[in-house]
């Protein structure tokens, strides 16, 4: 083993052990002792960031992005201890683990980039107008500021990319709002060692230690007392729909209600254009049943829902995607609860009226193998329950009898993350009356591709509209997300000799 833990909490600088503890529930290795969160600690954690954020809000752009490109260094600096402990708890493969490793420092950097060019100030300037008849006007100048403290829920899904060090932390962190993380118990480990390199970042640049403390564990009364602090100025959430609006609502009725930027689940339907389908079924079937089983289907994009127009070419889509999902042996689950969800799942899909099993297997403990079901567009309409999502490798195939069929399909979605079209040149006007209806419901459209692959970049939208998330404006996923944690502020006639550096 050559992972180090304290099996404590890093509160402000320092690591506190906790009057209880829990024990982690690895897929394979050993077990370790973590403690309990408190709202004790959350109030601990939360007071100590308001006092870094007088220092840290106010601190160059120059020097927070040193601090972030030195977390990023420092979680590098530990990428062996992190896979080791990383593949033990969650069961991913080293491989990935080391992917989604890349993934969270790249994206560490790339905010230390976003801040240092400025742009994300949007700096606006109304020069005064003394003279202007029949009032003049003032020297006005705009700039974004960071809002404070902000708490952070660590996503089981991504244990780097989503969580201690993810795009909630490292946004945050560059818009100059000190972060108070959740640490997700599926992974306590791993979530330690991140949260080491941020300690080791934090003593090596000099910053104030209550810009970051990480809470292990912890019952419900900990997310609850943590979105209702009144130092917490703003949330950061990935999870499911069921806790995540339990927090949004006691966010909204906080006497001080504040934004809870919560990613909730989506099932990314694709929609397969006669054309495409004719010319390529089996390859869209064969490619779908790849992505739909990528990380066990643990993906908050993989694609759930295939609509295509009923026929031959719909029966040789099927028989490829069954195919493909046929080779696909068990993988194992981040969780033991994970896994039995999926087969609650399952089973849910399974005994709904008009469903036909395609492809069913057995799975047991940890576990998951593919399950791939048939129903008619008719039947989808008639059951709301098929178009909610179920987290796993399970595919559902929607036979609709025409583009029209799918149009309604489509306007009966609820808010997702992604929707695809596949598509040839001859579908393009199918393409384009189904279009503006799929950009109405998804954050992200994408053409001939599978959604799992999501870009960390300037571009990238990570959100849509209710439930796929609880802000259709926002996005956790590419520079944008910065957008989350600032507020414009207007300065009206202050001497530049006071003003802030960044716009005087």
């Amino acid at each position: 083993m050559s992972y180090t833990l304290t099996g404590k909490h890093l509160i402000a600088g320092e690591w506190v052990a906790g009057e209880t503890t829990f024990q982690s529930e690895p897929a394979h290795g050993p077990a370790n002792t973590f403690p309990v969160g408190t709202p004790a600690l959350v109030d601990q954690a939360a007071k100590a960031a308001e006092e870094a954020f007088w220092t840290y809000g106010y601190s160059t752009r120059e020097e927070r992005a040193k601090f972030i490109n030195t977390i990023a260094d420092e979680i590098d600096a530990r990428g062996d201890e992190i896979t080791e402990i990383g593949t033990q708890e969650t069961g991913l493969p080293e491989a990935r683990l080391q992917g989604e490793r890349g993934r969270t420092v790249g994206q560490l950097r790339l905010f230390a980039s976003h801040i240092l060019d400025g742009e994300y100030l949007d700096r606006r300037y109304d020069e005064a107008l003394p003279d202007r008849a029949p009032l003049p006007r003032p020297d006005l100048r705009l700039m974004q500021r960071p809002i404070g403290p902000v708490a952070v829920f660590g996503a089981s899904n991504f244990p780097l990319a989503f969580s201690v060090a993810g795009g909630d932390t490292a946004s945050a962190l560059a818009a100059g709002c000190p972060v108070v993380v959740k640490g997700h118990s599926a992974h306590p480990g791993t979530g330690e060692i991140v949260a080491q390199a941020i300690d080791a970042a934090i003593k090596k640049c000099g910053v104030h230690p209550g810009v970051f403390s990480l809470i292990q564990g912890g019952k419900r009364d900990v997310g609850q007392s943590l979105v209702q602090h009144p130092l917490i100025k703003a949330v950061g959430f990935t999870g499911s729909l069921g806790g995540g609006r339990a927090l949004y609502d006691l966010c909204a009725a906080r006497p001080e209600p504040i934004p809870f930027f919560g990613e909730l689940g989506s099932v990314n339907p694709m929609f397969l254009l006669p054309a495409a389908v004719k010319a390529r079924g089996a390859e869209i079937g064969k490619g779908w049943a790849g992505s739909l089983t990528m990380g066990a289907g643990q993906f908050c994009t993989n694609p759930g829902i295939a609509v295509v127009i009923e026929g031959p070419d719909a029966d040789a889509f099927v028989a490829a995607a069954k195919e493909g999902l046929s080779g696909v042996g068990p993988q194992t689950m981040l969780t033991d609860g994970m896994a039995e969800t999926y087969r609650a799942g399952a089973k849910r899909v399974a005994g709904t009226s008009g469903v036909k099993e395609v492809l069913t297997t057995s799975c047991d403990l940890r576990n998951a193998t593919p399950y791939l079901f048939e129903t008619t567009g008719e039947n989808w309409l008639a059951n709301h329950e098929l178009g909610e999502e179920v987290f796993g490798p399970l595919g559902l195939v929607v036979r609709v009898k025409d583009v029209a069929e799918m149009r309604k399909i489509a306007k009966s979605l609820e808010g997702q993350l992604t929707c695809t079209l596949h598509l040839d040149a001859a579908d393009a006007a199918d393409a384009r009356s189904l279009l503006p209806i799929l950009e109405h419901k998804a954050g992200r459209v994408l053409a001939n591709g599978f959604p799992t692959g999501v870009e960390v970049s300037d571009t990238m939208v990570h959100g849509g509209p209710y439930p796929a998330s609880t802000n259709f404006g926002a996005t956790s996923v590419g520079t944008m997300a910065i957008r989350r944690f600032l507020r414009p502020v207007c300065y009206q006639n202050i001497p530049t000799d006071v003003l802030p550096k960044d716009i005087a």
